[in-house]
């Protein structure tokens, strides 16, 4: 759940370059915890011009740890702001996904493909709790994981990053960050402004909005996370893939039925974590499987052959690039985060014992029927990364719900017909439960829609200056 760039190499250590580059251009990162408490009043200190991105001012927001004040300790978040204070149509605040990425060094992408509107706006974007200077650093399952949602990391890796991060991995959930989100509102002596969120930034923008509904004037929110009733087995996901393989497929003019094949050569070879995982990165950058480098399907149809050798190449080859630094994507906090925030896992919440996990995912899997993850066996859901972290997460305190249940604000929601992180059916979810509601489909598109596709930037910056009006409820694409 994840935003993204385009790549020009499509492999997990080329993704890792683009962002390390981002990252040694972007604003100079923050100490993540300090000692003392943070001032009365939410205040923006120690501004100075952002490195490499002409018109910015960064600053840092200082925040408690933990704001009922039992568990003691600052954070210093990083913020970088758009110098046309006076723009006409107030601040959009732009949050970018994980939970894990930063959101300062993605000022220049965003900047960019929403340039027409961004001269109406002022834009906002900051390293959540957790992320960029500040990021959880857990080595272990930081190396295992990298910027995966779904590689499962073993049990001693989850276990020796929640006893490193001791008392203060409760403090990093979605609602502490809402309440960071409205400090930096005060902070910035706004009475309302504009959100857009870009996977697990749709998240937090949902939340937001729920908790603080007068503050909002509209959301956009690109490759939606539902705001309840999220997947953690994803099951829309695995079946989904079939769809991929097959339009690609139709486009490369194949002739052959890859989905079928992808389902004989997981029963003949295994590997089926691994091939979805892979789909799911390419599904971001790459949705169309279109890279002569990567050759998904022809490897998938030599292994279906009974030639593993070619697709053996590409898993292997997929996981052996550098690590990726926790500044860049921490997958401590994408722990503490998940594991705490998902209040419908096979077990129940977070607060539920750790005896008694392994058998309610058991259970859960066993009830899957083999058409709803086709071509993906049932049992590939109960391996992959999420639960599989999160059944060895120490019972935490479950993320609290905003005491909204409805969006009532003006929303976008823009889905990638291609997407297998953030499926179209979890737009649709999310899209049937707001009054005010329009569903863009991006046929073409992957993940983290308006940095890879024109029609979905357009869609949102059509949508974010028609500021005033009501927006037609429906669905396009």
């Amino acid at each position: 759940m994840r935003m993204s760039l385009p790549a020009a190499r499509v492999t997990r250590a080329a993704a890792t370059v683009i962002m390390l580059a981002l990252l040694a251009a972007a604003c100079t990162a923050a100490p993540g915890a300090r000692p003392g408490a943070p001032p009365a009043r939410p205040a923006l200190t120690g501004a100075h011009p952002c490195p490499g991105r002409p018109g910015f001012t960064c600053s840092y927001l200082a925040v408690p740890l933990d704001r009922s004040g039992k568990v003691p300790g600052t954070l210093r978040l990083q913020v970088a702001a758009a110098g046309n204070v006076q723009a006409r149509l107030g601040t959009l605040l732009f949050l970018t996904g994980g939970p894990g990425q930063p959101g300062v060094p993605f000022v220049g992408p965003v900047a960019h493909e929403l340039r027409p509107a961004l001269r109406a706006y002022r834009l906002v974007m900051i390293d959540q709790r957790g992320t960029g200077g500040g990021s959880l650093s857990c080595p272990g399952l930081q190396q295992q994981m990298g910027e995966s949602d779904t590689l499962p990391p073993t049990a001693q890796a989850v276990r020796s990053c929640a006893q490193a991060l001791g008392a203060r991995r409760n403090f990093f959930t979605t609602a502490d960050t809402v309440a960071d989100l409205d400090s930096l509102r005060q902070a910035m002596h706004l009475r309302s402004w504009t959100l857009d969120g870009a996977s697990y930034g749709t998240y937090t923008a949902e939340k937001y909005a729920l908790a603080h509904p007068g503050r909002v004037r509209r959301l956009v929110l690109d490759s939606v996370v539902p705001q309840q009733n999220v997947d953690p087995l994803y099951t829309a996901s695995m079946h989904r893939a079939a769809l991929v393989l097959r339009q690609a497929c139709q486009q490369q003019r194949c002739g052959y039925d890859p989905a079928a094949e992808l389902a004989q050569v997981i029963a003949r070879y295994g590997y089926s974590v691994r091939i979805f995982d892979i789909l799911v990165i390419l599904s971001i950058i790459d949705p169309r499987l279109s890279s002569p480098r990567i050759g998904f399907l022809a490897r998938l149809h030599e292994a279906a052959r009974g030639n593993p050798g070619p697709l053996m190449n590409l898993i292997n080859g997929f996981y052996s690039g550098p690590g990726v630094r926790p500044q860049i994507y921490s997958s401590g906090l994408h722990a503490a985060t998940l594991c705490a925030d998902i209040p419908d896992m096979p077990w129940g919440n977070a607060a539920a014992p750790l005896a008694g996990r392994q058998a309610a995912l058991a259970r859960a899997v066993r009830r899957i029927p083999d058409a709803a993850t086709w071509p993906f066996p049932p049992a590939t859901a109960g391996a992959q990364g999420v639960v599989q972290e999160c059944q060895h997460w120490p019972p935490a305190r479950p993320d609290p719900a905003p005491p909204g249940r409805t969006l009532t604000m003006p929303v976008l929601l823009l889905a990638g017909g291609l997407d297998l992180s953030t499926p179209l059916p979890w737009a649709e979810q999310e899209a049937a439960q707001i009054p005010h509601a329009r569903l863009v489909v991006i046929r073409g598109a992957g993940h983290s829609t308006q940095l890879h596709s024109a029609p979905a930037a357009a869609a949102a910056q059509t949508f974010l200056l028609t500021s005033g009006r009501a927006v037609s409820p429906g669905r396009s694409g």
